[in-house]
């Protein structure tokens, strides 16, 4: 995070020092240390920074900010009334400046929690600090009476799981863990009484939230919890809510003081875009909820590519580190990526039985991303790595020339009774109207064409030569007839939904052959 600005209030706490408690114009906010050397030359410094980024903020309420580095340090800024900074509110009382909660910090989970915090290491285990009146650090029983915990203490007893998220109220915490199936589940620990929580009962531990709205085979895609409610959507176009609705945050019409204690369903208007539930979302805040469209945005290719291969339905290759975690992999990518010796895989995983979880996670993002993140751990690797070939011509060559899945991997577009097979990847790469269209979850597009017959010969040449290559030739001429059939065409097929758009490089190239 190279750059961060600030404006609002500056009381509470007072994050910029010499500033006005109201800050009505954007400027810059330098995160900086309590323990930071002033006497340290700026090139020390520039070194400094360039090697420990904030890369997450999160800002649970107003009273406090904690920050996530590069290098996987955790630092709190703000209020500590509670000790939600992990240090005891006798000895600090609130910072300006961020201070080391801890090391070693893969995740930092909140929600709108103003008065406890969760931070995930890399090696999955939980721990928490902060306000434990209710129960909501999920302590146990045996520690509900113990109102402040002002060190970061780990949390035992956790269900078996990877961790997706843990989102906080005010009274409770949510849980979202992915088994192997994978299917999702919800636990949750608190005090019913203060909303919220899925359950007509106290639990001081994460224990599960069950309800017959989650069905086997609908997993869930996305939740939020606000203050006192909870709202979670699945891959069944369901919206589920629990908890607070005095001011109608569940979005039914009962508003009275009284939580909805158990989860029930919750009628949604016919959503626009619903063959593309994955792409929604949702945002709770304190007393309003919303539910949101918003796809996938590839603006830089490798990212988007691996992005794309992190979905779990594209992972197919499993990798043991040393303490056992699992890290799954892309078949196809490795086997472009690796050099095509037969043994790579078996030497990778060798390798990876080495290594921790977050050293393993950057060997495999060097061998996603083609770039060397620790020169250290490519040293190991750059015998069996092959970092010479762009992800582009690399999946390129996967979907063109094997003969593997022919069906699965291509899709047909229709012009004047002929048909065109263009790579379904590299469609995606090239639009977000086909992105959304293959990433569905709720569709199957495996068998749809689209009719291009509206565009002329050249017209249809150019649309083509820009699919595979992201350009136009320099050897084709545009016309203004061109051009006018063309802006037609994007409109009505949603490719001005393309990256880069099509029609603006028509544009560009126009004006310069005029």
């Amino acid at each position: 995070m190279n750059e961060v600005l600030f404006f609002g209030q500056n009381k509470y706490p007072k994050l910029i020092k010499n500033e006005p408690d109201k800050i009505t114009k954007p400027i810059q906010f330098k995160f900086g240390n309590e323990n930071e050397n002033e006497n340290e030359n700026e090139n020390e410094k520039q070194i400094k920074n360039k090697l420990n980024k904030f890369h997450q903020i999160l800002f649970p309420g107003r009273n406090s900010i904690y920050l996530l580095t590069s290098n996987q340090d955790a630092y709190g800024i703000g209020l500590n009334q509670f000790g939600q900074l992990g240090f005891d509110p006798e000895k600090i009382q609130k910072t300006h400046k961020p201070i080391l909660m801890m090391k070693n910090v893969s995740k930092i989970f909140s929600g709108n929690s103003t008065h406890h915090i969760f931070l995930l290491n890399s090696n999955q285990e939980l721990f928490g600090c902060g306000d434990n009146r209710y129960g909501q650090l999920g302590l146990g029983e045996s520690r509900k009476e113990e109102t402040k915990i002002p060190k970061l203490t780990q949390i035992q007893n956790i269900p078996k799981g990877k961790i997706i998220d843990i989102q906080s109220g005010y009274a409770f915490s949510i849980m979202l863990i992915e088994n192997e199936n994978p299917k999702r589940k919800f636990y949750s620990c608190g005090d019913y009484g203060f909303n919220g929580l899925g359950k007509d009962e106290n639990t001081y531990e994460f224990t599960e939230i069950k309800s017959s709205l989650f069905e086997n085979d609908d997993n869930i895609l996305d939740f939020s919890v606000g203050n006192g409610h909870t709202l979670i959507l699945t891959s069944k176009s369901k919206l589920i809510g629990f908890g607070s609705n005095s001011c109608g945050e569940l979005g039914t019409e009962d508003t009275n003081d009284q939580p909805i204690q158990i989860p029930i369903q919750i009628e949604l208007p016919k959503l626009r875009f619903n063959e593309n539930i994955s792409n929604y979302h949702i945002l709770c805040t304190f007393f309003n909820s919303f539910l949101y469209y918003s796809p996938p945005s590839f603006s830089n290719l490798e990212e988007d590519l691996i992005k794309l291969f992190e979905r779990k339905e594209f992972c197919n290759i499993s990798f043991k580190t040393k303490n056992g975690e699992i890290i799954e992999a892309h078949k196809l990518i490795l086997k472009y990526r690796l050099n095509q010796n037969e043994n790579q895989n078996e030497k990778l995983q060798e390798i990876i039985s080495k290594k921790s979880i977050k050293e393993s996670n950057q060997i495999f993002e060097m061998i996603y991303s083609n770039r060397i993140i620790n020169p250290k751990l490519y040293s190991e690797i750059k015998e069996i790595i092959n970092l010479n070939e762009k992800i582009e011509e690399t999946m390129k060559r996967i979907y063109l020339n094997e003969n593997e899945n022919e069906n699965e991997k291509d899709f047909i577009i229709e012009r004047k009774e002929k048909q065109y097979k263009f790579p379904k990847l590299i469609l995606i790469m090239r639009s977000e109207l086909y992105r959304g269209m293959f990433l569905s979850v709720t569709e199957d597009t495996s068998n749809k064409v689209t009719d291009y017959s509206e565009l002329s010969n050249k017209s249809f040449q150019i649309f083509e030569y820009w699919i595979y290559s992201n350009q136009i030739k320099d050897e084709i001429e545009i016309t203004q007839e061109i051009i006018n059939e063309i802006e037609i065409g994007i409109d009505y097929f949603q490719l001005n939904q393309t990256n880069p758009n099509l029609f603006d490089l028509l544009i560009n190239k126009f004006n310069n052959q005029n």
